[in-house]
């Protein structure tokens, strides 16, 4: 697509933001433009989606607009249907069994959707955690999430519920994350002409570079260009070593995530016996690097649309990337984790009685249509079903066979 055509921007077709947004927007701006100051005058990429994403009161998940359902900018598998909560309620009892009961947390939980399903489903099958506890960095989010569950759940349900912002000092038998590890800040990187891994940065835009950027002529015109220097020593040898194992050509663009294996360990160090349930879309490593993929997994989603630009708009759009699930097993390893299944969204639900639950729900038409619906996104490979993946992970305690992984467990594609 040649983008200097303003026909041909699919940037063009993005709804604009109020005039409201747009201040909120540029405030946000002004904090990034002190940190690219402070670094000299380039960032890197990580540190700016940090701030776009995560900066008090003004990143995208701090701040106070609506980001899941109908009315924010993208849908969730708990926003599509409690089906998914009570199918993984399944998986989530005979694993709370197995470390002997105790503290569930859910990191990062959305709208607070996937909690009151899931609390529910448990209550039903007499299987309770002791505390179900909501790590959320953002307040914002927070306060939806007690809205929600007070006006949902029964009082006696909603009183297990604890809210943190820090992982829990005590220990917890099992943990849920679901669509946490594609929002974890990435390292976008590429092969360059001498064949060495460059690392992606940012620094701001004068006028003229606007004026010719690739994305020009858009409205309003980009504050940020993009800036590829060689990786900090520290980084070379991991970003050469994923050129080397999956010979990525020289133009290949794709991602590494720095955070990912910190954040295994400080999960590692609150689950002594129990385990992890981690639900997000991606691919194995040999999927992620694929040829076909070469141009990275970095996504933007605004107001139900999907783009690439990451430097428009910050902190009124998503950024994700997909989850490479080779390495998030590599790094779970690393932190004393042991892989115990991995298998893809589809065979997890469908292990764990998905369609059982969809035949239990109540007889109306109308909702059954619905529900019929929803499921078929959970399920089709050309929808959730192939792209999101389920990772098992135990510390501490040996496991039956559990629901989900029983019948196609494929860890052989790791």
């Amino acid at each position: 697509m040649n983008r200097s055509d303003p026909a041909d921007n699919p940037l063009r077709h993005l709804p604009p933001p109020d005039a409201a947004a747009r201040a909120h927007s540029a405030h946000l701006c002004q904090q990034i433009d002190s940190a690219i100051d402070a670094a000299g005058g380039v960032l890197p990429f990580a540190d700016y989606m940090a701030l776009a994403l995560y900066a008090p009161a003004l990143g995208y998940y701090s701040a106070g607009s609506e980001k899941l359902g109908a009315g924010g900018d993208f849908i969730t598998a708990p926003e599509l249907t409690p089906l998914f909560g009570y199918t993984l309620a399944a998986s989530s009892a005979e694993l709370l069994a197995a470390a002997g009961g105790g503290d569930l947390l859910e990191a990062g939980a959305g709208s607070g959707a996937l909690a009151v399903a899931l609390l529910t489903a448990l209550a039903a099958r007499d299987a309770l955690p002791r505390r179900y506890l909501i790590l959320e960095l953002s307040g914002e989010l927070a306060a939806r999430q007690r809205q929600r569950i007070n006006a949902e759940l029964a009082p006696e349900l909603a009183a297990r519920v604890v809210w943190l912002d820090q992982l829990p000092s005590e220990p917890v038998a099992l943990v849920v994350a679901n669509e946490l590890l594609d929002a974890l800040p990435a390292a976008p990187f590429r092969i360059g002409a001498d064949g060495e891994p460059e690392l992606r940065y940012i620094a701001r835009a004068t006028t003229s570079e606007a004026a010719t950027h690739e994305n020009a002529p858009t409205d309003p015109p980009p504050h940020y260009l993009d800036v590829w220097r060689a990786p900090p020593p520290a980084m070379q040898p991991i970003l050469r070593a994923l050129r080397d194992r999956y010979q990525l050509p020289i133009g290949y663009h794709s991602e590494w995530s720095p955070q990912l294996a910190g954040w295994l360990h400080a999960l590692a160090a609150v689950v002594p016996h129990g385990s992890a349930l981690l639900i997000d879309y991606g691919f194995p490593g040999h999927e992620y690097y694929h040829p076909q993929r070469y141009r990275g997994t970095l996504m933007c989603h605004y107001r139900h649309r999907a783009h690439d630009d990451a430097l428009r708009w910050p902190g009124l759009q998503d950024i994700t990337t997909h989850v490479d699930f080779t390495a998030t097993a590599e790094a779970a390893v690393a932190a004393d984790w042991q892989v115990a299944g991995f298998t893809n969204q589809a065979n997890f639900l469908l292990d764990s009685g998905l369609l059982d639950r969809l035949a239990e729900q109540p007889a109306d038409p109308q909702q059954q249509l619905l529900d019929a619906k929803a499921v078929q996104r959970l399920l089709m490979p050309g929808e959730m079903g192939e792209l999101f993946k389920v990772m098992l992970l135990r510390r501490g305690i040996e496991l039956p066979p559990i629901a989900g992984f029983r019948q196609r467990d494929q860890r052989a594609r790791l």
